[in-house]
């Protein structure tokens, strides 16, 4: 029997675990995660996932009973801590220094420079003349963000010396005291999905995008078409990358731009991705990253030995009502898909919700919000709450179309927007 604690996370991580003799202890912050945990987990402890000090308080004393062969998680907020904790257990897995690395996205342009490795011109600015100057030097449009940011929050391009302004002022205003500018990557948006074993890197799925004004992602695809012509080259550069940050153990979840130059890292995390991404690949690709995470570390499976050519296509789009007080929403009954409705005031842990519930169809729909539910404005992927269509298909296009077409059918009628 394995003996493993999680740190943070959604159910489809740990879903296998007793099917192969694992007892997961799952430690989450209360109210923040869905009940369908206990259907897998052994023991469930309350403690904040970002504190090392606080995890170590509970899992020392269980670790000294019965050892833990792995203490993992595929929390963004919880990645350094959990680093922090393997440590101090003596366990194997992702060290503190590389969850750093990867949260701190300035860290990440410095460490692939040292290698000249996907050459980007960047500069950690800490105030309004930093950033101007930085533009001046650039010569044309610049990306200003926080040098830790998530869920695309905060994402400002600066095509003038008053778009600048502006940036730093919103950055200011919502609290950082720094922020990182970039030339602006020009291009497709891609990303691979891989998993490393022992220092051997195996990427697994490429998936594209779609998303509005603020780079809010509304829609994954996978295979990615746009990546098919280089995806030698992203397989080279996701090794290369995760090899500069010294991860070598685990799920990653890595963002290119493919510019007129070739390929360039826009951004890596040391997870599983968000978005019902690993459903995703599962369907597409094959391999399921969300057992691996899982079976490989502890031995239960090997990693396979080559990356896997797409077997079909899918999908996942989220309702992107107008913002307002839902009155209404009409065509849910005509629909060829497994639905699963939510009671309207229901809160929801994540912004996929019940996807293990839909493995096994074709199409599947979340209807997340019912009438008298607000619908929030679309300005960072946390507010793709209203629910959201997957589907399997030929090939990604098929898939995209039979999410479009539920989409379209569904009808969110709001006022107050």
């Amino acid at each position: 029997m394995y003996r493993v604690a999680v740190i943070g996370g959604q159910p489809h991580a740990v879903q296998v675990a007793k099917e192969h003799g694992i007892e997961v202890v799952l430690v989450h912050e209360e109210g923040k995660y869905e009940e369908e945990f206990h259907r897998y987990c052994e023991q469930i402890i309350h403690a904040p996932i970002t504190d090392a000090a606080a995890l170590l308080a509970v899992l020392k004393p269980l670790h000294e009973r019965r050892p833990f062969d792995r203490v993992l998680s595929t929390s963004e907020d919880g990645a350094i801590a959990t680093g922090e904790v393997v440590e101090a257990l003596g366990l194997p897995g992702t060290r503190a220094a590389t969850a750093r690395a990867l949260k701190d996205k300035a860290l990440t342009r410095r460490l692939l420079a040292q290698r000249g490795l996907s050459p980007v011109q960047y500069r950690v600015v800490r105030s309004e003349a930093d950033a101007l100057e930085f533009f001046e030097s650039i010569g044309d449009r610049v990306v200003i963000k926080p040098v830790d940011g998530v869920a695309s929050i905060q994402i400002h391009v600066a095509e003038s010396a008053d778009d600048v302004r502006a940036a730093w002022k919103l950055l200011a205003e919502a609290g950082h005291s720094a922020a990182l500018a970039e030339e602006y990557l020009d291009g497709p948006v891609v990303s691979v999905d891989s998993f490393s074993f022992e220092g051997r890197h195996l990427p697994i799925g490429m998936s594209e995008y779609r998303m509005n004004d603020l780079f809010v992602e509304w829609e994954v695809s996978t295979p990615s078409r746009y990546a098919a012509p280089v995806r030698p080259q992203l397989r080279e550069l996701t090794g290369q990358l995760l090899d500069a940050v010294g991860l070598t153990d685990g799920p990653a979840h890595s963002e290119f731009v493919l510019t007129p130059n070739g390929p360039r890292v826009l951004e890596s995390h040391n997870r599983l991705a968000g978005s019902g991404a690993p459903e995703l690949v599962r369907r597409a690709f094959g391999p399921a990253l969300s057992r691996m995470f899982l079976t490989v570390p502890l031995g239960i499976e090997r990693l396979p030995a080559t990356p896997p050519d797409p077997v079909g296509g899918a999908a996942v789009r989220f309702f992107t009502p107008e913002p307002g007080l839902i009155t209404d929403i009409s065509g849910v009954e005509q629909l060829d898909a497994k639905v699963i409705r939510l009671a309207p005031g229901t809160v929801i842990p994540n912004i996929v919700p019940h996807l293990n519930e839909l493995t096994d169809a074709e199409v599947g729909v979340v209807i997340a919000k019912g009438v008298g539910d607000t619908v929030p404005p679309l300005v960072s992927v946390a507010a793709c709450t209203t629910g959201y269509v997957i589907a399997s298909g030929r090939d990604a296009d098929h898939a995209v179309a039979r999410c479009d077409e539920v989409a379209a059918r569904i009808q969110f009628h709001t006022k107050g927007a």
